[in-house]
């Protein structure tokens, strides 16, 4: 991926003196951050969580973060952004906390332009929240930016530039708390959707009580075990059926295969998008701007978020929505849908700083 931005970056026209052009995703999940060092494009993908701990010698609080913190305090791990945003005063110190641990583990100065990419959410106090944890980060002297998660992440899926900003196109956000949807005409947002009924934690959800179901009982998987199955073996191209081990109370592993426990549930994921999407918000869209509502879908729709990173999950909106809706309709994405949000708030940070 370098070097291809290394190219976009030195159309940018940059100087190598200039402030650093920062990307940024604050996710509920995974937070990715994404800036240009000596005409290198680095990516940073982290878990959003932290834990603390008193240093045994000096009795100082110490802080890890991502996955080293989910790994090494997994009981006392804190994940702050769990519904999207910070949701109360406590819950922004905590992501404060966190950005700046993530910001000093890549040496990244305050001499630097950034956008956030922020999920479109109605909800004021926690945008506030959101807005405080920007506002105090120790980056972005040089600027400080926030454009919609979705318009950033289209921004990779539409080539090398900032074409999508030229464009009226519809994107998707496929996330982890909220299913987005919005109309862009030029980079002005129309119509935006939010729909916290269907989301990538819900079927985390469904795979867990499925794998028990599948099991007959046997086997109970926690969350980030069957988020780990989505991610590792959800493919709608070629699935094949896995086997895992667990630990038994009294001792002794137990060895299973699932055949079906990732695959129904991410079907039903597919199926309620496409009619949350056609009949929600497009109907909506339709309704107040009829004409960029013509005009977006006869152009590509977008998919972004974790859930678009499922193989083949594309093509199957794609088919299921021109069903829906009786008329052909393309969707794409980027290479890397999790990673483009951040991706897009760099290249406009790029821009921003010409």
């Amino acid at each position: 991926m370098a070097d291809s931005e290394d190219a976009s970056f030195d159309e940018a026209g940059a100087a190598e003196s200039g402030p650093t052009p920062v990307g940024v995703k604050l996710g509920s999940t995974r937070t990715v951050l994404q800036y240009v060092r000596d005409d290198e494009v680095e990516t940073i993908r982290t878990l959003t969580c932290l834990a603390t701990y008193e240093d045994a010698l000096t009795g100082e609080e110490r802080v890890l973060f991502g996955e080293q913190a989910a790994q090494e305090y997994p009981d006392e791990v804190q994940y702050m952004l769990r519904s999207g945003l910070p949701e109360d005063e406590d819950r922004a110190e905590l992501a404060s906390k966190f950005f700046a641990e993530v910001v000093a583990s890549e040496g990244l100065d305050a001499d630097s332009a950034v956008v956030y990419a922020i999920p479109t959410i109605d909800n004021e106090p926690g945008l506030a929240n959101l807005n405080s944890v920007i506002e105090e980060s120790p980056v972005g002297d040089a600027l400080v930016r926030s454009f919609p998660e979705s318009l950033c992440g289209a921004i990779p899926a539409f080539g090398e530039d900032l074409r999508a900003i030229d464009e009226v196109f519809v994107a998707v956000n496929m996330g982890s708390t909220n299913l987005e949807a919005s109309a862009y005409r030029h980079g002005e947002q129309l119509s935006p959707f939010v729909s916290g009924a269907v989301t990538g934690n819900e079927v985390d959800r469904r795979i867990a009580n499925a794998v028990e179901e599948e099991t007959q009982g046997r086997v109970n998987v926690d969350l980030t075990t069957a988020r780990e199955y989505k991610e590792e073996h959800g493919d709608f191209e070629e699935f094949e059926p896995f086997t895992d081990v667990i630990q038994q109370p009294g001792g002794g592993a137990h060895e299973f295969t699932i055949e079906r426990s990732v695959m129904e549930p991410l079907d039903d994921y597919v199926d309620n998008a496409v009619d949350e999407v056609a009949n929600n918000f497009l109907a909506q869209l339709a309704n107040d701007h009829m004409k960029p509502y013509q005009l977006a879908l006869s152009k590509p729709i977008v998919l972004t978020g974790g859930m678009a990173c499922i193989p083949g999950i594309v093509d199957v909106f794609e088919e299921r929505l021109s069903a829906e809706l009786d008329r052909d309709v393309e969707c794409i994405s980027a290479d890397r849908p999790d990673l483009a949000p951040a991706e897009g708030a760099r290249r406009i940070a790029e821009r921003l700083i010409e």
